[in-house]
């Protein structure tokens, strides 16, 4: 007896960008995924900041006058964003672990939080820094 060909079936395709419509949720996911990586960046801005001040005075006042210049603090402006946004993500997830907020509006209302709670914290953080100084 011969075998019997088995009817071809095309395989399942999967999802893509196209058909998903961009959300809130989607959103602070690829940012808290970026900010997580861009936080390497940023703790080798601390590890220059820390040889520098170990390396002595000449070292450190080429570091300090970098971070003094205006593209050096955007640098340290956009760090603070970066450590905020991801904190904020973090602390989302969190409470998503715990089994909560997984509602749509409780969703959507975590991840728009999640950016203005970042963007927000940054500004004060720089505000009090710039008055204490």
């Amino acid at each position: 007896m011969a075998p019997t060909a088995l009817p071809t079936v095309a395989p399942p395709l999967s999802p893509h960008l196209q058909i998903y419509r961009w959300t809130w949720t989607m959103a602070m996911s690829v940012f808290h995924r970026i900010t997580g990586t861009a936080l390497y960046g940023g703790t080798a801005l601390v590890a220059i900041w820390l040889v520098a001040l170990a390396s002595g005075p000449a070292a450190y006042s080429w570091v300090a006058w970098f971070f003094g210049s205006w593209i050096g603090r955007l640098v340290l402006f956009a760090y603070t964003w970066v450590l905020m946004h991801h904190l904020l993500g973090g602390l989302r997830h969190f409470v998503w672990d715990a089994g909560i907020g997984f509602e749509r509006d409780t969703r959507m209302r975590m991840a728009r939080a999640t950016l203005i709670g970042s963007v927000t914290l940054t500004v004060l953080i720089w505000a009090l820094a710039l008055l204490v100084r």
